[in-house]
């Protein structure tokens, strides 16, 4: 799961050769005997174990990339919203519908199919680095984050340990975000269930675990089950200067229609809501965001992205509606 909203840093690097992890340095040194005298992990095979990883540079390359143009909403949903994968989408109902019938509100159920489509292509895209050489080297390499990194790697280990997972062969993202789901291992160990009951939290092979997994986040951040997620909206003065935009559950209902901006809900007054705009191939766009929309972006914190993937679900259910699959 893209969980991780990185801004970008510049970083100055030296370009590093893939080479067996140094174990002797002093923070490494440190990291051991705190994983031996606080995790109980027997020291000789965490220190094989960290030997084995590999510092990537294009890791570091990845993370210290300089942010890409701001891509305008018409062309990010574009992206996602395309024939292939709806159908994939349709597919995925097809073959896991029991489950998904099972996630209590309808609505949460087309969130997640949304959220696979848009993470992993449902499963297809799911990362080529070794989540250990990712941690490893972000944790020790890439100051910027190292200490938020290295957190992350006490999590994998313990996850690893938990879940009976091998830590040298698993892989993910170059930030570390792991399985169908892109949890990273903090997430994973705090909000994964086990949906099918075999004792394990599988994200990688196990859907009815990825599928009550996501269902799981979005609930325990705060879904409100039957409750409207985002609607269009117009504005009769586009001037934006009496809105605060930002990532943020800054107005109600009323305050957004005091202010011209014009949309339709069965929310009550007060009800939170935030003002979305995108920008539309002749234009700006206007939808405005209830508390399911904002419990979205605590998966990925972009407008952007909690739309693709509402819209990906509704697609996905029009779709199957009008085939009658």
């Amino acid at each position: 799961m893209n969980l991780l909203s990185l801004t970008p840093l510049l970083l100055s690097t030296v370009a590093l050769p893939a080479l067996a992890f140094d174990t002797k340095r002093p923070e490494v040194r440190s990291f051991i005997e705190t994983m031996t005298r606080e995790h109980g992990f027997e020291k000789a095979r965490l220190e094989a174990l960290l030997k084995s990883a590999e510092t990537k540079q294009p890791i570091l390359d990845a993370i210290s990339r300089p942010a890409e143009r701001v891509v305008p909403w018409h062309e990010y949903r574009d992206r996602f919203l395309t024939e292939r994968r709806i159908n994939q989408g349709a597919d995925f109902w097809l073959s896991h519908g029991e489950k998904l019938k099972q996630i209590s509100d309808p609505q949460l159920a087309d969130v997640v199919v949304g959220i696979l489509g848009v993470e992993t292509s449902f499963g297809r895209i799911t990362g080529r680095y070794k989540v250990l050489d990712a941690l490893v080297t972000l944790g020790f390499d890439y100051p910027p984050r190292g200490e938020f990194f290295l957190g992350e790697l006490r999590e994998f280990l313990l996850l690893s340990r938990e879940e009976k997972v091998d830590p040298a062969t698993v892989l993910g993202s170059y930030a570390g975000a792991m399985g169908a789901a892109q949890f990273i291992s903090s997430s994973y160990r705090r909000w994964a269930v086990d949906g099918d009951g075999d004792g394990h939290r599988d994200l990688w092979n196990s859907w009815d675990d990825v599928i009550g997994s996501i269902a799981n986040y979005l609930s325990q951040h705060g879904w409100v089950n039957g409750q409207q997620v985002v609607v269009d909206a117009t504005l009769k003065d586009p001037d934006l200067s009496r809105f605060d935009i930002k990532l943020a559950l800054n107005e109600t209902v009323q305050s957004l229609r005091d202010k011209g901006v014009k949309f339709e809900t069965e929310l009550p007054p007060d009800a939170p809501a935030m003002l979305v705009v995108g920008q539309g191939r002749d234009g700006p766009l206007y939808r405005v965001g209830f508390n399911n929309f904002y419990v979205i972006t605590r998966y990925n914190r972009s407008p952007m992205y909690a739309m693709a993937v509402h819209d990906l679900g509704e697609a996905i259910q029009n779709f199957m509606r009008d085939t009658e699959r």
